[in-house]
């Protein structure tokens, strides 16, 4: 009886080819194959079983490759709920490397098995370059180099296989900012998974994604390309997924709520923006506390959105969030921390653009409190603090202290930027200014 064809995307979008499963044709995989992307070698799978002499012989030689094999499957999933990371890298380049010896250069295996190791530096290791590389590798054995099957089993791992390369090939470029090519690969994954789905009367098998996570995808996908009416949907559909199943105060929904936020905001919605960011920063009061990281970072978000706004109850709002969010860093990170610094330095910023240059003066002082010794300071940050409050000091007429705090900062540019620098030259000719200026009779 003749296989049954499995309609496979390929390379093109909107193409299709029915792939009949057909005799494994024998292909070897590219030299740059045989070596990992983070330096691991498969030089392994090039070491094949010498020729048995009998039977007995032949047993004990292919039997050895596949007892490693099935010990390598069970060690990288150990490996993987013990989230050690490196280990289970390993193991799926093992298990590779024991999949050409076990099966051949042609079998779905094997690039069944190039395709999880792609999705380990992915999702394990952070890796898109690497994942994008050994995702590319799998798929050009899949639709190439296919063995003849007729198992619906094997026909659903190899349509799995297929889910997991185009996700992986997606992700690496979301990861890149690469929204068009992002968007393309997910999309194969959204016609693969319907394909599934008729093929298996709408039970699909077990994936490595869900169909959320390729909404979510695709929707940051669409979000780089600016097609925002179309992100908004992707996202709304997952969020609702997400209440639907879990709750509405889960850690997954902080980040989603951002992303609809950050549609909105493109699309000249500040009022609907401002609506989401606050169902983030809630979350994230709820589920960590006021005085965490996490509300820290939402609160932020929250601040800049109510600032972009000049509605009396925005410039309130901004303010009440700003404050939030440096006492969370402070308590959390730390008063030197960049992180409470960055923060400082962009709330006072904000305070002198709406005429409260003595609340922002304040603040900037305040972050220089808790150090032992501020002479022993440098770097980048507390350079433009001292610029800042220097700044403020010379539009209220204090240029004795103005000149103080800006020759502290030009000592600090000089040893962080250089004496070359543009902002070393920019303070070391206001300095220059100054001095004529106490010399003609100003404040001394």
């Amino acid at each position: 009886m003749q296989a049954s064809p499995i309609c496979i995307p390929t390379v093109s979008m909107g193409d299709w080819v029915n792939l009949q499963l057909t005799q494994e044709t024998d292909t070897s995989l590219p030299d740059y194959l045989h070596n990992s992307m983070d330096g691991s070698t498969l030089e392994d799978s090039d070491k094949k079983p010498a020729k048995p002499k009998n039977k007995f012989q032949h047993r004990k030689v292919t039997s050895v490759p596949q007892e490693k094999l099935a010990q390598a499957l069970t060690m990288v999933e150990k490996f993987i709920q013990e989230k050690e990371i490196l280990k289970a890298n390993k193991e799926l380049i093992r298990i590779v490397a024991l999949t050409r010896i076990v099966h051949g250069d042609g079998h779905w295996r094997l690039a069944q098995s190039f395709a999880n190791l792609a999705h380990g530096y992915l999702t394990l290791r952070g890796f898109p370059a690497q994942a994008k590389a050994h995702a590319e590798s799998a798929k050009d054995i899949l639709l190439s180099t296919v063995q003849a099957t007729k198992s619906e089993e094997e026909k659903k791992e190899i349509l799995g296989t297929l889910v997991t390369i185009y996700y992986t090939i997606g992700m690496a470029h979301l990861m890149q900012d690469n929204g068009r090519e992002s968007y393309l690969s997910l999309q194969k994954v959204e016609q693969i998974m319907r394909e599934m789905q008729g093929l298996h009367r709408n039970e699909i098998p077990e994936l490595k994604t869900s169909e959320n996570d390729i909404r979510i995808a695709l929707g940051r996908a669409c979000l780089l390309q600016n097609k925002l009416t179309l992100a908004i949907e992707y996202f709304e559909k997952a969020i609702n997924y997400i209440i639907s199943e879990n709750g509405d105060t889960v850690t997954e929904l902080i980040n989603l709520y951002q992303d609809i936020a950050k549609a909105e905001q493109l699309r000249k919605m500040p009022e609907k923006a401002i609506e989401h960011l606050l169902q983030a920063h809630s979350i994230a009061v709820a589920l960590y506390k006021k005085e965490s990281i996490e509300a820290a970072q939402t609160g932020i978000l929250l601040a800049r959105a109510h600032a972009a706004s000049e509605i009396f109850q925005n410039i309130q709002a901004a303010e009440m969030y700003f404050v939030e969010s440096v006492y969370a860093y402070r308590m959390t990170r730390g008063p030197d921390d960049s992180h409470t610094l960055n923060t400082i330095v962009e709330f006072s910023k904000w305070l002198i653009q709406v005429g409260k240059k003595q609340e922002a003066y304040d603040l900037l002082n305040d972050s220089f409190k808790c150090e032992e010794d501020i002479d022993l300071d440098f770097s980048e940050k507390k350079a433009e603090i001292r610029h800042l409050m220097g700044s403020i000091c010379l539009a209220e007429g204090k240029l004795q202290k103005a000149y103080k705090l800006l020759k502290k900062c030009l000592e600090i540019q000089n040893v962080v930027y250089g004496s070359q620098h543009k902002k070393t030259k920019e303070t070391w000719e206001l300095l220059n200014m100054l001095q004529r200026s106490r010399g003609r009779g100003g404040e001394s």
